[in-house]
């Protein structure tokens, strides 16, 4: 009997360790292919659809629409087609007068067949079969945000799966190292490269969720660890020794013992329509509802709670007479039907400042053994704050220092599109080296900005309204917005972030200068 394989969720990108199933594209009992769409999941980032690795007939589906995922965890179990098709470990596929197919020479043992027709059949199921190899072994190479079939990886290898019992087994990752000998012979038998996860120049490839959990309580960067597993692939031990405590130390030289997982919590009721459901023992009020903090909501709590507790912030600001900025603007409207829009004439301003003061652009790492370092960057990936249905994202423009007022519009529309439609991509919504935020569009005039951790620098535009100005010495009545930056004091003093802020504001109050690559 042909084994039934179990395709494991896979990383879908920025190490996010659960995800949501929106809906299934396969029912049990259909026949799929390598690559075909089987499901869409949406993550605290995006809504994407998740290809099988495997080609055969759906055996389980394991999940229900709206349940959260966690990575790691079955998702999938597909059957290999057996029937006319050899595979490595089945047995011959029965024929329809009960003998096993290969077993029967060409054209003379079947009565009913011509010598010429058989060899014709057999030819097209060699072919057939071959096909079958071929498309299990190397897939496409298509791939999703992280994860992918190893077609496009050069050579694929497929390994033998360990024998089991007449009645079929399946084949499943471990999820943890340091498994009895059973555990270490299963792992060895699955072919690592379908179910290892990996977001390039992001994080080492990491199956195990409890892995990801331990890296993320002690505060370790998996991007920054030598896996040493097979093919780099990230252990728990790998974690353990990154973490610079006298406790994990004393437990390097000891033998190592599994690390127990955290007792269960109980899930959040969903959300209630109406009615009161129980009452609140501190207020004496009853309870209307009860609503899961997860998904996007979730990631920016943590993401907020984080900036917060690690970085010393100051915030300064500055009020800005964009009146030139405006009138720019319509002068170009008269000649052009393509004009920007006026966050992307500031972002355009914003990437110009940072070329002068790169200590805004930066990023600070802390080593394992405390010491910090901040990290430049050749090139500015700014990140544009987009509020959308499922929460605030910050879709980045990659080295927008490189692209005009015209292109950073063009680019901005699209990335607040696909973020509102929750299908950007964790490459552009997690690249980001400064945020610019326009709060004004909600009608406020400032904000003390959190900043986007691990970024160290914030700036955000408030609503640009009619105020009384002096100008050249007379009152007049001008068009005034509020620039607030918020910023990182370990990475610059005062004086810096204040230059960079006046640097931003003249450019408004003078646009022309900086715009002449329209």
């Amino acid at each position: 009997m042909s084994e039934t394989r179990v395709f494991l969720l896979p990383d879908l990108g920025e190490g996010l360790t659960e995800a949501e199933l929106v809906s299934w594209h396969v029912a049990v009992g259909d026949t799929i292919s390598v690559d075909q769409p089987i499901a869409e999941v949406e993550t605290a980032k995006s809504t994407v659809e998740v290809p099988s690795p495997y080609a055969g007939i759906v055996a389980e589906l394991h999940g229900q629409p709206g349940e959260t995922l966690d990575v790691g965890k079955p998702l999938i179990s597909v059957t290999p087609l057996v029937t006319g098709i050899a595979t490595d470990d089945a047995a011959p596929a029965p024929s329809p007068d009960d003998n096993a197919a290969s077993s029967m020479s060409s054209g003379s043992d079947r009565p009913d067949a011509t010598p010429g027709a058989a060899s014709s059949a057999s030819t097209v199921a060699e072919a057939a079969a071959e096909t079958y190899r071929e498309e299990e072994k190397a897939g496409s190479g298509n791939v999703l945000i992280g994860y992918g079939t190893p077609g496009g990886h050069g050579v694929a290898r497929r390994t033998r799966a360990r024998k089991a019992s007449s009645t079929g087994s399946v084949s499943t990752l471990p999820l943890e190292d340091g498994a009895a000998d059973g555990g270490a012979a299963a792992s060895a038998d699955v072919d690592l490269s379908l179910l290892r996860t990996r977001v390039p120049g992001r994080l080492g490839a990491v199956i195990s969720p409890l892995v990801r959990r331990m890296a993320r309580e002690h505060g370790v960067d998996l991007g920054g660890i030598p896996g040493s597993g097979e093919g780099g692939l990230i252990m728990r031990r790998d974690v353990e020794a990154a973490i610079s405590t006298p406790a994990v130390e004393e437990r390097a030289v000891a033998e190592p013992r599994p690390v127990a997982e955290p007792a269960p919590v109980a899930e959040p009721a969903e959300p209630l329509s109406s009615g009161v459901q129980g009452v609140d023992a501190r207020t004496g009020l009853g309870i209307a509802a009860r609503t899961p903090v997860k998904g996007v909501r979730k990631v920016v709590a943590t993401n907020m709670a984080r900036s917060r507790s690690e970085i010393p912030e100051a915030t300064v600001w500055v009020d800005v007479d964009a009146t030139g900025l405006m009138e720019l603007r319509e002068g170009l409207k008269s000649g052009s039907d393509q004009v920007p829009g006026l966050l992307a004439f500031i972002a355009r301003f914003v990437t110009a400042g940072l070329k002068k003061y790169p200590e805004l652009n930066t990023r600070i790492e802390t080593a394992e053994d405390g010491s910090q370092e901040i990290v430049s960057f050749d090139g500015v990936n700014l990140g544009i704050a987009a509020q959308t249905d499922r929460g605030l994202v910050v879709p980045s423009v990659r080295a927008a220092e490189k692209l005009t007022a015209r292109e950073l519009d063009a680019e901005i529309r699209r990335l607040t599109d696909v973020a509102r439609q929750g299908k950007a991509t964790p490459t552009e919504l997690g690249s980001g080296t400064f945020t610019l935020n326009n709060y004004g569009v909600f009608g406020v005039d400032g904000s003390a900005a959190i900043i986007n951790h691990p970024e160290v620098a914030i700036l955000g535009v408030g609503r640009i309204i009619d105020k009384p100005w002096v100008v050249n010495g007379e009152l007049a009545v001008r068009k005034v917005t509020e620039l607030t930056l918020t910023f990182d004091h370990r990475v610059c003093d005062g004086g810096t972030a204040a230059g960079f802020l006046r640097f931003v504001a003249n450019a408004i109050e003078n646009p022309k200068a900086l715009l002449s690559d329209l």
